[in-house]
């Protein structure tokens, strides 16, 4: 009989590419995760690995086997679920993640929704670049998380991962000290996020596609830093909607309304949707959505 755990180690394997990253986010010493996919290849009896230099390949064998281990994976979870459905209320921690803008300003309102209607949960939030929350999520670190995409960056499918609806869409803003399109800033310095995040993507293919690749002159992850920097002349950027202070823009700041758009969903395991603290969660957050973003 295979190990549902040991299962899980190469589907981890097949994300990860290497049985130290596999160790990094599970929280384990690489030597145990290779004795433990060593036993793994014993129980399934044909070889299920190869090295490839520093990497691990997977044998066809061993992605067909990811292919099963997905799939019972998901059906542990929906198992998982149908139990907490015939617990009396729901109790405990429920892990959420989310990216700052919206731990400001929408996560609140949510958590107390949820601590109003189910007071015996547990809701414990932490900031997770959207770039991380798959990782995160299958590595049971969380249980639900906000995520966002954008429409020039649309989301990857995630495999071992659910996602809903878009809960709310937001509109972008250019931020420079005068009015004007993308276009007409090829030649201003630009603000951007750090790169491998979402938000500079996005960025770098709306300069792209205004015909130009912007010269990056600060990057932070950071909107009210953001902003501060345009105020006083050190360049132009994209903001979101949740990004924007909730009075007015700080003097010295423009903001002009673009057609591009950011759209945040709930993300959580496979199988999970129907659990009551996930889908506990998802309703608390629509409430909590101002009636203007609302999808």
């Amino acid at each position: 009989m295979l190990d549902v755990r040991r299962l899980r180690l190469l589907r981890e394997l097949a994300h990860h590419g290497t049985i130290a990253a596999v160790a990094e986010a599970l929280a384990f010493s690489p030597s145990a995760v290779s004795q433990q996919l060593s036993v793994l290849e014993r129980e399934a009896g044909v070889p299920l690995l190869e090295r490839t230099g520093r990497r691990v390949a997977l044998t066809p064998a061993g992605l067909g086997l990811v292919r099963h281990a997905e799939a019972v994976l998901e059906r542990l979870e929906q198992a998982d679920a149908e139990l907490a459905h015939a617990r009396r209320g729901l109790a405990g921690p429920l892990r959420i993640g989310t990216y700052p803008s919206a731990a400001r300003a929408i996560v609140p309102a949510a958590v107390a929704e949820l601590a109003a209607r189910h007071p015996g949960l547990e809701p414990m939030v932490a900031e997770v670049d959207p770039a991380g929350v798959a990782a995160a999520l299958r590595a049971g670190e969380l249980d639900v998380a906000l995520v966002h995409e954008y429409d020039l960056v649309p989301a990857e499918p995630e495999p071992g991962l659910a996602l809903t609806q878009p809960v709310f869409t937001e509109p972008m803003y250019l931020a420079a000290g005068t009015a004007g399109t993308v276009a007409e800033h090829r030649d201003s310095p630009w603000i951007m996020a750090p790169q491998g995040t979402l938000c500079h993507a996005m960025a770098l293919r709306a300069c792209q596609a205004a015909g130009f690749t912007p010269r990056v002159r600060h990057r932070i992850d950071d909107f009210t830093t953001v902003l501060a920097l345009v105020a006083v002349g050190q360049g132009v950027a994209l903001v979101p909607h949740l990004g924007l202070p909730a009075g007015p823009p700080p003097a010295g700041v423009v903001l002009t309304r673009l057609p591009v758009y950011r759209r945040t969903r709930t993300a959580f395991r496979a199988g999970a949707a129907a659990h009551p603290a996930v889908a506990a969660f998802t309703a608390a957050l629509h409430t909590a959505v101002p009636a203007g973003l609302r999808s």
